[in-house]
């Protein structure tokens, strides 16, 4: 690990300097990874209007900026790319260094790339293991660094570590396991750190999105999912983008695609809820419902 105590206690003699504002985050101080677009950019800017101060973590620095620049006030640009242990180091030190402490860390960067047991390519698997699931790990580390020395500070304050799942976490998916399979481990991950981390009032939770069918992961003319599932064959007898995107939509009782606001509900949900920790909590207009 690399060393952070000089973060660290940087964190502790500012736990009591959060900045005055008003919103259900007022006086928190949030980290997004992969902000600078789709899922990650809403839930930014949907926890910026409740009054956080939102840190934009995204290996595209210019994109971030953008984000932090169109928020104004309240808002930073940091590079991180959550596959390499010690960019994130620097992502949480950064952020102690321009805000002063770390309260809740949205573990949002991910990937998909589909294809059949026999087509994917173990370069492929990797890159989305990677990312989906050694990511997580590593920014929850070194957020859970700060947390607990604030916790040390003030033992009555409560810290948040919530990771962006998917559906897929909580049912497989044909021709898709790579990024199911680094789903269902972030679920792993999250109960495992809640059971770790709740001696330090952090509490670790992950949501369970359903398909954001307007963002730019599914809607990607060249890369995006209704054109890998088209070619993957993961929907049979599709011919075209839209096929694929009237099958996804027939799934869902609610009849529409999930929003970053529904995410950012769920994520608010945690951040207030006091007495829960290592929940997997669907939001997927009905599609996914546990039992």
């Amino acid at each position: 690990m690399f060393d952070m105590s000089k973060w660290q206690q940087l964190a502790r003699e500012h736990i009591h300097d959060r900045p005055a504002g008003q919103g259900r985050l007022a006086g928190k101080i949030a980290v997004v990874t992969g902000a600078a677009q789709g899922f990650g950019k809403g839930i930014a800017e949907a926890l910026h209007a409740e009054g956080a101060v939102v840190v934009i973590a995204d290996l595209n620095l210019p994109g971030a900026r953008a984000v932090a620049a169109a928020l104004g006030a309240r808002a930073h640009a940091v590079a991180v790319d959550v596959t390499d242990e010690e960019s994130v180091a620097n992502m949480v030190r950064r952020t102690v260094e321009l805000c002063g402490g770390l309260d809740l860390l949205v573990s949002n960067a991910g990937v998909a790339k589909a294809g059949s047991l026999m087509q994917l390519e173990k370069q492929t698997f990797d890159f989305v293991t990677g990312i989906n699931y050694t990511g997580y790990f590593l920014c929850a580390k070194y957020a859970a660094a700060i947390m607990q020395a604030q916790h040390d500070a003030d033992p009555e304050a409560f810290f948040d570590i919530v990771e962006i799942n998917s559906k897929s976490g909580l049912e497989g998916s044909k021709n898709n396991f790579a990024y199911a399979g680094s789903k269902f481990g972030g679920i792993g991950l999250t109960q495992s750190f809640a059971l770790e981390l709740c001696p330090y009032n952090i509490k670790v939770n992950a949501i369970c999105p359903g398909n954001y069918l307007d963002g730019p992961l599914w809607s990607d003319p060249e890369r995006g999912l209704f054109v890998q599932y088209l070619n993957a064959g993961k929907v049979p007898g599709a011919r075209t983008v839209e096929d694929v995107r009237r099958h996804y939509m027939s799934k869902v009782p609610m009849n529409r695609g999930c929003f970053p606001q529904d995410v950012a509900r769920a994520i608010l949900y945690c951040v207030e809820q006091l007495y829960e920790t290592g929940q997997a909590i669907p939001v997927t207009g009905g599609q996914v419902m546990l039992g």
